[in-house]
């Protein structure tokens, strides 16, 4: 059975891992079944931000000011960052699925999905205790650590460039949580290259995401608006004339064939920090709209500077 468990799993994983739409949808779909498995929805909306990203590359501002190599290169970091997490973690879920449905942890699978000892012990944790929280925690440290040497060092040339850094000195990079209403709450994104405030910031998005008051409009987002990689996702419910038109994912970029090179396991030269597991402050000025959209502005007004 083990076998034959172990194939099914590989299937899917591929199955979802083939782009950036099909791994937002496989997350959303996977809380639809287990909501109490509350990272599979972060990471499902998480995932429409980083579409989006990769789509504002080939939109109407960036080539004007981005190399076409630069842009390449940026996307292909993207990607990989979001591949790597979805070929780590979702086999985890996958073997949450099967915990369930055979009514038997099976987490010692997860080796040969090369799961650390560390999210090994996690689950094993949330099967006996159901501590929703620590788990999505702990799913954010891992994820982040796994992206850290094959991403964030490795490309390490397009995280230090000029534009990125002005990008991120200014906070013009931002998580959004989009509402059908047309509000846009999250976080500016800042020191990207430090895991630390990589694993900060996911937290802040969980607690954001999952605030009593404001999960069911996000969820409704979520539920009704298709996943296509185009900012016009959300733009479509507001006010505002959309300013930075960008393409559908699909209609831009071919499917990414990546390969694993190597089985770093992150934990066994990392000590587990005590502060990874504490909760943010209390979160003030979370509602972005009118900040977004004059960012927006404030980028096309740089863009049409710099192409004349």
């Amino acid at each position: 059975m083990n076998q034959q468990l172990l194939n099914t799993i590989k299937g899917l994983t591929e199955k979802g891992n083939r782009d950036n739409i099909s791994r937002t949808k496989a997350y959303e779909h996977f809380f639809s079944k287990h909501p109490e498995i509350r990272w599979s929805l972060l990471a499902g909306v998480v995932s429409r931000n980083a579409g989006w990203n990769m789509c504002d590359l080939a939109g109407n501002w960036l080539p004007h000011i981005l190399t076409e190599r630069y842009r390449r290169q940026l996307f292909l970091t993207y990607e990989e960052a979001n591949w790597r997490i979805f070929q780590d973690a979702y086999p985890q879920l996958l073997l949450y699925h099967y915990s369930k449905k055979y009514n038997r942890p099976l987490f010692h699978l997860g080796k040969h999905f090369f799961m650390t000892t560390f999210m090994e012990k996690e689950w094993q944790r949330f099967w006996q205790l159901r501590d929703e929280k620590r788990l999505v925690y702990a799913l954010i440290i891992n994820e982040q650590h796994v992206i850290e040497r094959p991403v964030i060092r490795k490309r390490s040339f397009v995280f230090h460039s000029v534009l990125f850094l002005l990008q991120d000195w200014l906070h013009y990079s931002m998580v959004l949580f989009p509402t059908c209403f047309g509000q846009l709450y999250g976080f500016s994104v800042a020191n990207f290259c430090d895991v630390d405030a990589r694993i900060h910031l996911g937290k802040k998005l969980y607690e954001l995401l999952f605030s009593p008051d404001l999960f069911p409009l996000f969820y409704q987002f979520v539920l009704t608006t298709e996943p296509t990689g185009a900012r016009y996702d959300y733009e479509q419910y507001g006010n505002h004339i959309p300013a930075a038109m960008t393409p559908t994912l699909r209609k831009t970029y071919p499917i990414i064939y990546h390969s694993i090179d190597g089985t770093d396991q992150w934990d066994v030269r990392n000590r587990i920090k005590s502060k990874w597991f504490r909760a943010p402050k209390t979160m003030k000025n979370v509602c972005l709209t009118d900040s977004y959209y004059k960012k927006q502005q404030h980028i096309e007004t740089i863009v049409n500077i710099m192409s004349k």
